[in-house]
């Protein structure tokens, strides 16, 4: 378990499914200016910030290339963690293959399962949220094999302008297909994530 003390006027931040990249580059432009504001806004008081994954739309890390774009985010992300403020970055549905970039190249540490963490001596279990607990199988399923060794190395032969264009289009066949029938609050009683 990590911990964290918060210090007097100090807050920690969290950020999630900003889906940077969609629908496309151009549109998503507005949505990440707005979100390097934000956090040059909060780095005069942030203690911790938790990026709890898709923050991106889709994120592939081949060998030596990562998706073009993001530089905004990435900038401001690597200007903070130098500043000393520590970030967390959880993957999400969308960002799912990451590996080290965020680790080598802004010292942002990269879980891809929920932590454990003691903030102000409160304990909270801290992640992304997607393909927990019993439901969300056609999930579960789908990341067995997105997250397969041979499938990824597979995917890692296609070129980047190949490989990235063909994980747009099927993050937003995805998200056609899903809808967002999992954007209302049910209650506490029928949240399984809750329970």
């Amino acid at each position: 378990m990590m911990t964290i003390k918060i210090s007097e006027n100090k807050k920690v931040y969290f950020a999630s499914d900003l889906h940077l990249g969609a629908p496309t580059a151009t549109a998503s432009a507005t949505r990440e200016k707005k979100f390097v504001a934000w956090l040059d806004e909060i780095k005069k008081d942030a203690e911790a910030i938790f990026l709890l994954g898709d923050l991106f739309d889709f994120w592939f890390e081949y060998k030596t290339v990562v998706p073009k774009g993001f530089v905004r985010t990435l900038g401001k992300l690597a200007e903070i963690r130098d500043s000393g403020i520590p970030v967390y970055f959880f993957v999400g549905n969308h960002d799912l293959w990451m590996n080290d970039y965020f680790e080598k190249e802004l010292n942002i540490p990269v879980y891809h399962e929920p932590q454990v963490f003691s903030i102000n001596n409160k304990v909270f279990l801290i992640g992304h949220g997607d393909g927990l607990g019993p439901a969300d199988k056609g999930y579960k399923r789908m990341k067995k094999v997105f997250t397969f060794p041979l499938f990824k190395w597979m995917f890692r032969w296609l070129h980047p302008d190949l490989g990235v264009k063909l994980g747009q289009y099927m993050s937003i066949k995805n998200k056609m297909i899903s809808g967002d029938e999992d954007a209302n609050y049910l209650g506490d009683e029928k949240e399984w994530l809750v329970q």
